[in-house]
């Protein structure tokens, strides 16, 4: 006899178990302010070169292996750099199996030959008994940065915190090293969340840490909530 589904039990239980279809249907394509919590877009176009950028949500099970692995290399060519400085250390094959955790979303940007340039990747979970949207990456090639297209992929995190209660932020893991990322993201209004590790006082001197835990509000404290789908 086959074995019954559970029914999911939280907000957050039931966003994990949607197709990606109703994902994007329930959280990304309502908004009560689009300038702040932009609603999904399949295309996205170059300001500067007029190219065109297909955008699409997928879970890691509906990757195919050319595209993961084009993921897992802009990792690479991205922070691989900032991994090894740090006491997180670059472990490819680590990295690989949190990439490809169950409950993440990637948003994958592809160019007209079908070639990703671009991604990030959400989930909706419980950061210290907190609900939250976790962006888990952001990674964009040289040809896409500083076109405003970071911040429509980020803008989108907060479309999906907004629209999730009981949600009221989205949080993300900044290497202290990277400080063109730590600009980027106090521009789009992150900072420092309280449970971001503290310096460590030792008698040789302070050992501050090697990356900060930011987050931004989507909702205020008290703010009234309504279920979603």
């Amino acid at each position: 006899m086959p074995q019954r589904r559970r029914a999911p039990t939280d907000a957050i239980e039931a966003a994990n178990q949607k197709s990606d279809a109703q994902f994007v249907d329930d959280y990304l394509t309502q908004s009560i302010d689009p300038d702040r919590y932009p609603v999904w877009t399949t295309s996205w176009t170059h300001p500067k070169t007029d190219a065109r950028y297909e955008l699409r949500l997928q879970s890691p099970q509906s990757l195919g292996d050319d595209d993961f692995q084009a993921c897992f290399d802009l990792v690479a060519e991205t922070s691989a750099a900032d991994y090894r400085s740090s006491s997180v250390q670059w472990r490819p094959r680590a990295k690989r199996k949190e990439m490809r955790s169950p409950e993440l979303r990637y948003v994958l940007v592809k160019d007209a030959a079908g070639s990703v340039r671009g991604f990030t990747s959400l989930m909706p979970t419980y950061e210290e008994g907190q609900p939250v949207v976790y962006c888990y990456e952001i990674h964009l090639k040289p040809e896409l940065r500083g076109t405003g297209l970071g911040a429509l992929l980020m803008g989108f995190h907060g479309t999906v915190a907004r629209n999730l209660p009981p949600v009221a932020k989205v949080m993300l893991t900044c290497f202290a090293a990277n400080t063109r990322g730590l600009a980027f993201y106090r521009r789009l209004g992150f900072e420092v969340d309280e449970i971001s590790p503290k310096t460590r006082k030792l008698r040789a001197g302070d050992i501050p840490p090697d990356y900060v835990i930011m987050s931004k509000r989507v909702r205020r404290r008290g703010e009234a909530t309504s279920t979603v789908g």
